[in-house]
């Protein structure tokens, strides 16, 4: 049975990065890079970096949009957008 996992994307040095975040463990976040911090990756785009990295999203999942403020003391900094849905490793995959 494969395990479910949250799959994170955020801009990070100007560069969207897709990552599977593996609680409870020591081994590498599975991460995808994306050559660009605009426009946002398409859903097509997300679905084939997950799989590139062994994941694909669970039936019915959707993704959800947060934002996270780049300095909490400072609420006129700007924010960072962080999207986050549940994904599943296929079989045999690493994680």
């Amino acid at each position: 049975m494969a395990r479910e996992f949250t799959a994170q994307m955020s801009v990070y040095k100007s560069r969207w990065r897709l990552y599977v975040v593996l609680l409870n463990t020591t081994d590498l976040w599975p991460e995808f890079s994306f050559d660009r911090a605009d426009p946002v990756p398409t859903l097509t785009e997300r679905t084939e970096a997950l799989s590139v990295l062994g994941f694909e999203p669970v039936p019915g999942a959707q993704w959800r949009w947060t934002e996270d403020s780049q300095d909490p003391d400072d609420p006129s900094s700007p924010v960072v957008l962080i999207a986050a849905t549940r994904v599943r490793s296929w079989a045999g995959a690493g994680a």
